[in-house]
């Protein structure tokens, strides 16, 4: 899909086309004219120098892979540790590390991700808008090495844009998850849990084979984006010697301050481990009152009667200040 991000009828599109399907989406030449697209097609050392003007001199995390690796950043055996070393460095310091192993055989692979540009570089949102994402934290960075970050999820909408090098995407529906052997969700690589056999460790993994080639596989050039809704399993591999990607979470239907994520935790607690039968009366009424697969609970009521089931706009604060009070116990 071709958007003209800068005028009203692009942005339209999108919140309507795009993130309205809650499917994922590539958007080719999305941010092609962007300055530092323009200075990544000439030089990775041009890339350098560009982002140099707005180095806010922050210390960033940095991941350095033993050659052996191959970039491959993961678990160790047992899902104790990984295989990568964690350093603290400034941001061009990081990408002087990056420079000097582009292309150099049997080094350290080194990635950095994740890095809020407000922080580390003052100055480059402004100099690359992104006028289809008005909310959120702004754009984050991602540098490095030729790499592979296992699958994993958000639980943010997230515009991806391509700005060096090239890059692959392997995408797995949400609803999938039964079947990716997800691994730990409180010992991972960088905040989200990964699903093993999407990433390639060894099995056996049986329902998983059933569903790989449901697979949705995509590559992006410089310049080319990819939106991809909340939940979606990712694995992302940097295909050049050089490669770099801003992207944008941002959460595109939210109602107010909570994360959905934030109920599913207190489910597990409340929920996951009480009696199958119980566990099944809690689903029955999950069903009716949230995913509400039958219509509005309350439907057959007019509507001056719906309450706390009216809507939302009206009501989340009333409901919210509900919750705060039960969870401190009053």
């Amino acid at each position: 899909m071709h958007l003209a991000p800068e005028d009203a009828a692009g942005r339209d599109l999108f919140q309507h086309e795009v993130v309205g399907a809650a499917r994922p989406a590539v958007l080719r030449g999305l941010v092609a004219e962007w300055p530092v697209v323009k200075a990544a097609h000439s030089s990775p050392r041009a890339l350098r120098d560009y982002l140099a003007k707005f180095d806010g001199r922050a210390q960033v995390e940095v991941f350095f892979g033993d050659p052996a690796i191959r970039g491959k950043y993961y678990y160790n055996p047992g899902l104790q540790g990984f295989n990568f070393e964690r350093r603290m460095m400034k941001l061009i310091d990081a990408v002087d590390s990056i420079l000097a192993a582009t292309g150099q055989a049997d080094v350290h692979s080194v990635y950095v991700g994740s890095m809020p540009a407000a922080d580390c570089l003052p100055g480059f949102a402004a100099d690359n808008p992104m006028p289809l994402v008005t909310s959120g934290g702004g754009p984050r960075i991602w540098l490095g090495t030729t790499s592979n970050i296992s699958s994993h999820y958000d639980t943010f909408d997230n515009l991806a844009c391509v700005i060096a090098g090239r890059r692959r995407f392997t995408l797995y529906a949400p609803e999938l998850i039964g079947k990716l052997y997800v691994g730990p969700i409180d010992n991972t690589m960088s905040g989200p849990p990964v699903s093993l056999a999407a990433s390639g460790a060894e099995g056996p993994f049986p329902a998983f084979e059933a569903i790989r080639d449901q697979a949705q596989i995509v590559e992006l050039e410089a310049g080319d984006a990819l939106y991809l809704p909340k939940l979606w399993w990712h694995q992302v591999e940097s295909l050049d010697p050089f490669n770099g990607l801003v992207n944008f979470w941002w959460d595109a239907t939210s109602a107010g301050p909570d994360s959905p994520y934030t109920a599913l935790l207190l489910s597990m607690i409340t929920i996951a481990e009480r009696p199958p039968a119980e566990r099944q009366a809690w689903k029955a009424f999950f069903d009716h009152y949230v995913f509400r697969t039958q219509g509005h609970p309350l439907a057959h009521l007019p509507a001056q009667q719906h309450g706390l089931l009216g809507p939302l706009k009206d009501n989340y604060a009333k409901i919210r200040a509900r919750v705060m009070s039960m969870l401190r116990g009053f």
